[in-house]
């Protein structure tokens, strides 16, 4: 095991996939002589050449049909979106293409492709750089969509996103890059518990996509997180001191729905938790799936802590952010219920 946090863990990734398997290529702005604004490609240029890791023209939807293009062609292609607010620009190959070639084609063509890309705020990017538009992917079918919380489960699951022979948006929590106090370190108001790095094998290993992971046991109630929340859910259930059940999505689409229901019936109260804004956030989706499956066993209104139906401020970052404070307000009101 080596000490990795999440973007060393994503590069080394990336550096066992472009070793396994020739059919491999990862292009992006900035990728290749720069190695990503956030060094996630750090060096795979100089070690595996220009025609394997190369940047491309600031073109979201152009970055996006050359891997589609490529995918169809035999090849593996891991394309990066340098922010995900620069996403919408390639909905349309995305949607309309990506995620449909393999149904209009009855299965003859697939578009194994995966778009990698850094979502959600505490960097002080303001509101075209701190987006977390997960929740709009999740809505087409046809694509996978990923978000993890820990260096292992981003390794793991990233390599599991390349071999995949569906699409997989891969949005990877910019606050979580270089460890949770990344960007913010003398706020401790705002703050929250974790580590910088963690335990991750050097060599392969995967994750299986669409399996939760429940990061902590408990009877009194459910949390339901993914991303960058885990680590602020975490940081409140220690606060409260209740007794909680906390599941990381870590796959958003396709859905864990066993480990959901299983939990909810189990505990009888339920919070959701994202960053993302409330108004047809992912959010509501879970809240459904528990209302049509666990109504009879729940003993509390299920409640939802989430970003604010405002863009991202950067002047306000941290009233926006939905922190642990308020995580600690709703777990209270659920157990008082």
């Amino acid at each position: 095991m080596a000490q990795m946090n999440m973007l060393e863990a994503i590069l080394s990734a990336q550096k066992i996939m472009l070793e396994r398997d020739d059919a491999v290529m990862i292009f992006g702005e900035d990728v290749g002589y720069f190695g990503g604004v956030f060094r996630a490609t750090d060096g795979l240029q100089s070690q595996f050449g220009t025609e394997r890791v190369f940047d491309t023209p600031i073109s979201e939807n152009g970055i996006i049909a050359t891997a589609i293009g490529m995918s169809v062609n035999g090849i593996r292609p891991v394309a990066e979106i340098q922010f995900a607010d620069y996403i919408y620009p390639a909905f349309d190959q995305i949607v309309s293409e990506a995620s449909r070639l393999r149904y209009r084609s009855g299965g003859e063509f697939s578009t194994n492709i995966t778009v990698r890309t850094p979502c959600g705020g505490g960097i002080r990017g303001g509101q075209t750089h701190s987006q977390s538009p997960e929740g709009i992917f999740t809505h087409v079918s046809g694509i996978k969509v990923v978000m993890p919380s820990t260096p292992y489960d981003a390794k793991g699951l990233l390599i599991s996103a390349i071999e995949s022979n569906d699409p997989v948006l891969f949005f990877e929590p910019k606050r979580l890059y270089n460890g949770p106090f990344y960007g913010n370190p003398d706020t401790p108001s705002v703050g929250w518990d974790s580590h910088d790095k963690g335990e991750v094998p050097e060599g392969y290993y995967s994750i299986p996509l669409g399996q939760a992971d429940i990061c902590r046991s408990g009877d009194a109630m459910t949390i339901i997180t993914y991303g960058t929340m885990v680590h602020v859910v975490e940081t409140a259930v220690k606060q409260t001191g209740v007794d909680a059940e906390i599941i990381d999505l870590r796959t958003l689409s396709p859905i864990d729905y066993d480990t959901i229901i299983n939990s909810v019936n189990k505990t009888g109260r339920c919070l959701i938790a994202h960053e993302a804004t409330k108004t047809g956030g992912f959010g509501a989706e879970i809240l459904s799936i528990i209302q049509e499956n666990c109504f009879w066993k729940l003993r509390a209104p299920i409640e939802r802590v989430t970003g604010w139906d405002i863009p991202y401020p950067h002047a306000f970052e941290w009233e926006y952010f939905p922190g642990p404070h308020r995580v600690v307000d709703a777990i209270n009101r659920i157990m008082e219920a």
